[in-house]
């Protein structure tokens, strides 16, 4: 951290050593006395490194991912070589406690420099406690940002930039390529021919789907990457932002009972599975295929090395408002300044290398995740698929990007009624009404 009367007392010393420099010199021509030759000589050599040298300063990370501890600290050994003044401290914390812990560490003492922001909805707190330094107009690596990237980092009640994005999502299905050898399947690139695949999947004694219906936040991702098609994606998102449909639209109802439609290929009791017991069952090769987020990539790899594994983007559905596959995505979130940080120069600095092209090809290599940074590309394959299926048919993940704002939460809504649906006390249309009835509580179509 920086400290304004150290700086004070070096200027102060150096004017009074060059003054008695001044007042001791000899005439021009005359020989200098030994002492008076050396003396001011050693002492200004002995200053000027003290001025010239930037302060020592410690900037702290903190981050909700826990898994990455070691490939940040990579990351911010390159900028510390960049930087020898600046040490980088990452310190991560449990996903589900991130929020709170965050909350309480931007009120004083004690909390982060740099931190690691939710996106969109999740950001405003922070944003209307005036806790964040907004950073447009003091970062010049913002501009490399599209305005649909940079909205996830806005705060609603002022159109200001609070963060720095790293990473992009995206949704699609994984599939176990070595089962799918076994019983002579390939990715399907129509309905028909998925349902053939579960069909064999299941026959063959393999869970197809490893859906989690437990940790309910999976299921509107489950929704979206299969569904999106169904009621319209992008079409839908603006239909019903401007008021002129909601969300018991058909289309949209019909997208959640294709949910319906699939649970008999997940597994049994499927509103008993959690999150990581679904992952387990595809690790294990007891499940064939994951429906889930390019964020997986890196545990796949990590726990699975020695699995063969590809992905798919799952067909659209009969009846689909649009008739080709799309992929749901989402600024997953950005780097931001502590308004009560000791060290805010130092701080925007460091998030504003976090948007250059170095910092995205070190994330998207380390962390295995695809940077948001125009112009860097994964070298993971995996990783690489899903960048592609984003770049050629994307499609807002609908309900994080556009309806985490308020309480209850789009997300919250649907992927509680859906697990409803699946224990069958809720029919789709239900499912739909429930989640329109919630929205409407606090959103108002038409920015009105």
């Amino acid at each position: 951290m920086f400290h304004t009367d150290r700086r004070l007392w070096i200027a102060v010393a150096l004017t009074l050593l060059l003054a008695v420099a001044v007042g001791c010199a000899a005439p021009a021509g005359a020989p200098p006395a030994p002492e008076q030759e050396e003396a001011p000589a050693a002492a200004a050599e002995e200053a000027m490194p003290a001025a010239e040298e930037a302060e020592e300063v410690t900037l702290t990370v903190w981050s909700w991912r826990t898994e990455d501890e070691d490939a940040y600290n990579e990351i911010f050994d390159v900028y510390e070589a960049a930087n020898p003044h600046v040490t980088v401290e990452f310190v991560a914390f449990v996903a589900t406690d991130y929020n709170n812990i965050l909350a309480t560490g931007l009120t004083g003492e004690g909390g982060p420099d740099v931190a690691q922001l939710r996106a969109y909805g999740g950001l405003q707190p922070l944003v209307e406690a005036g806790q964040l330094v907004p950073l447009d107009g003091k970062v010049q690596t913002l501009d490399n940002f599209t305005p649909d990237i940079l909205k996830g980092a806005m705060g609603v009640s002022d159109g200001r930039i609070y963060g720095v994005p790293f990473g992009i999502q995206a949704l699609g299905a994984y599939y176990n390529k070595g089962i799918f050898d076994e019983l002579g399947l390939s990715a399907p690139t129509t309905w028909d021919e998925f349902m053939d695949v579960l069909e064999t999947l299941q026959e063959a004694g393999y869970i197809p789907l490893a859906v989690p219906a437990k940790d309910t936040w999976m299921l509107p991702i489950v929704h979206d990457a299969v569904g999106a098609p169904r009621y319209g994606g992008p079409e839908f998102e603006q239909k019903v932002l401007a008021g002129e449909t909601d969300f018991t639209d058909p289309d949209y109802v019909a997208s959640i009972q294709l949910i319906q439609e699939l649970q008999p290929y997940m597994p049994e009791n499927v509103v008993g599975v959690s999150y990581q017991d679904a992952r387990t069952l595809f690790l294990t090769e007891r499940a064939a295929i994951f429906i889930g987020g390019s964020f997986e990539v890196g545990f796949w790899r990590n726990e699975g090395p020695e699995l063969e594994l590809d992905a798919f983007q799952v067909p659209p559905p009969p009846n689909s408002v649009i008739d080709h596959s799309l992929t749901p995505g989402w600024m997953d979130g950005s780097y931001g300044v502590n308004a009560n940080s000791d060290a805010i120069e130092e701080a925007i600095k460091l998030v504003e290398w976090m948007g250059t092209p170095e910092f995205g090809q070190l994330f998207t290599e380390k962390i295995k995740q695809m940077s948001a940074v125009p112009g860097t590309e994964p070298t993971d394959p995996l990783l690489a698929k899903f960048a592609q299926f984003y770049a050629e048919t994307p499609t807002p993940y609908l309900l994080l990007v556009d309806f985490r704002y308020g309480d209850p939460s789009g997300t919250t809504l649907l992927g509680n009624g859906i697990q409803k649906m699946l224990l069958g006390e809720m029919t789709p249309a239900e499912v739909a009404a429930s989640l329109q009835e919630g929205i409407s509580q606090w959103f108002k179509p038409g920015g009105q």
